[in-house]
């Protein structure tokens, strides 16, 4: 063999190795990734041949799936029998539009692709293995209430076992029924495009992910920081506050919202009892901003990863303010923001003696057989205030449904404690404000807790009948109703 011919030989050998070596790449390497794509069609069509797993409430499917039809390659499609109803738990899973929240965050265990529910016969065969079911903590009673409650108006209720941190309800308004664009089908895409271009977003879940300002209801945290920073010794000795309260460095007063409400000097009962701005304001310019800001990060404000498992929006309490700002952060405005979940998370925990159960949605995730793969236990409680400042501002927040602004949330047979909030919204207060309560009850004779809150953001009502008594308290009674009778 001359050297020309053995030199095309060597040359044609390693051209066959490399295509060998790229092939081989492909296969075992871009094809995982290929396959794992999510704009490959042929995953999609083997997610929905068959049907998925349910999102289970009350021992209940809320979920559920149906045949597509109308000659299309996907088998099946996602139905929501209740509707709207737990929409704000589950989100949607679309064959075109993709999942959000329980439906994405689980979306292995019930299209039945997790490695967790493969069986060594599985392997051996290939088979896929059927789907999972995620069990959540809604108790459907108080997913009922809430949801006719809040009816049509725009806003967010949730609700907590106070003990295990167990996420009972969940509601966000408006909303909408993820059936309707779970298909591919023209409908679905002119149903897309009607909550796409709708200013009101339904697909939010406000109850997570919107986080406002919290008004009122922000001022048991500053109580809370007021008794434990020693600023008085109980929530009945009197303060020293000047009505209306001088913003330190300006020549704007704090007032507040009845003239002839017994705000000046007045104890900190007297204070939620009213909702005294000028009380809170001064208080928060004594503590100094970071005193403050401690105790909301100990409620779980400013936490980028609150997870239920679904992460919510962060609670902020700002920095960086001048006394005139922190002031005004006292009474939850300024940069203050909430979401739902954080202001029911600040009653639960004053509710629970002062400790804190981290809030979930979701109990256990099982396989086919009802087998769990994976529980979530009611998870171990930390300490927020002492006993003794829970107990105190338990008995001022009772004094404020019985004889204060929260009344509207009185139940029979039950204590309940609660603090209502007004917050301002738009530039020099120009838009209807928010109307916040937050609340809990107890069932005397059976022990049975529950926490909650409510935010409306815009209803029907006129501007100067916005309150958190008016709009928001009744929401949160019925919900707390509903889950004492549970």
């Amino acid at each position: 063999m001359n050297k020309t011919i053995r030199r095309a030989s060597v040359f044609s050998l390693l051209l066959v190795l490399a295509l060998l070596v790229r092939a081989t790449w492909v296969q075992f390497y871009d094809g995982k990734a290929l396959a794992d794509n999510d704009d490959n069609r042929r995953k999609t069509i083997a997610r929905y041949a068959y049907p998925l797993g349910d999102i289970i409430v009350g021992g209940k499917a809320v979920t559920g799936s149906a045949p597509t039809g109308g000659g299309s390659d996907l088998g099946y499609k996602r139905t929501y029998p209740g509707g709207s109803l737990y929409t704000a738990v589950t989100g949607y899973t679309s064959q075109v539009y993709g999942s959000t929240q329980l439906e994405a965050l689980y979306q292995d265990v019930l299209d039945g692709t997790a490695t967790r529910l493969t069986n060594p016969l599985d392997t051996l065969t290939g088979k896929r293995p059927a789907p999972g079911d995620v069990i959540t903590t809604i108790d459907p009673a108080v997913q009922k209430a809430a949801a006719k409650a809040l009816g049509s108006t725009k806003g967010a209720a949730v609700a907590i076992d106070p003990r295990t941190g167990r996420i009972l309800g969940m509601v966000s308004s408006p909303s909408y029924d993820a059936s309707t664009i779970s298909g591919s089908g023209a409908a679905d895409a002119k149903a897309w495009k009607k909550l796409s271009d709708d200013k009101d977003v339904p697909t939010l879940n406000r109850a997570l992910k919107q986080a406002l300002p919290p008004g009122s209801t922000f001022k048991l945290v500053v109580a809370a920081a007021a008794l434990e920073n020693g600023l008085y010794g109980s929530v009945d000795e009197r303060t020293d506050s000047p009505n209306p309260y001088l913003l330190p460095g300006t020549r704007t007063y704090l007032r507040n919202e009845s003239a002839s409400a017994p705000c000046e000097n007045a104890s900190l009962r007297t204070a939620l009892q009213y909702s005294c701005n000028n009380v809170f304001g001064k208080i928060a310019v004594e503590l100094g901003q970071d005193k403050v800001r401690a105790m909301a990060e100990k409620f779980g404000f400013d936490d980028k990863k609150r997870d239920v498992p679904v992460r919510a929006a962060e609670s902020v309490y700002p920095s960086g303010m001048d006394k005139a700002q922190t002031a005004l952060s006292g009474i939850g405005q300024f940069d203050v923001t909430a979401t739902p979940l954080q202001m029911a998370m600040v009653s639960a925990t004053l509710a629970n003696g002062g400790r804190q159960a981290s809030p979930h949605m979701v109990s256990e995730v099982t396989n086919a057989d009802g087998d769990a793969i994976r529980t979530y236990p009611d998870s171990d409680t930390t300490r927020v205030v002492s006993a003794s400042t829970a107990s105190q501002l338990q008995s001022a927040m009772e004094t404020v449904v019985t004889k204060g602004t929260g009344t509207n949330a009185q139940i029979a047979g039950a204590t309940v404690g609660g603090k209502t909030g007004t917050a301002q919204h738009g530039e020099n207060n120009s838009k209807t404000p928010y109307a916040w309560f937050t609340s809990y009850a107890k069932d005397n004779t059976t022990g049975k807790q529950i926490a909650v809150a409510v935010v409306v953001e815009q209803s029907d009502a006129a501007r100067s009948e916005v309150s958190g008594n008016g709009l928001a308290a009744p929401i949160a009674r019925a919900m707390m109703s509903a889950g004492l009778k549970g």
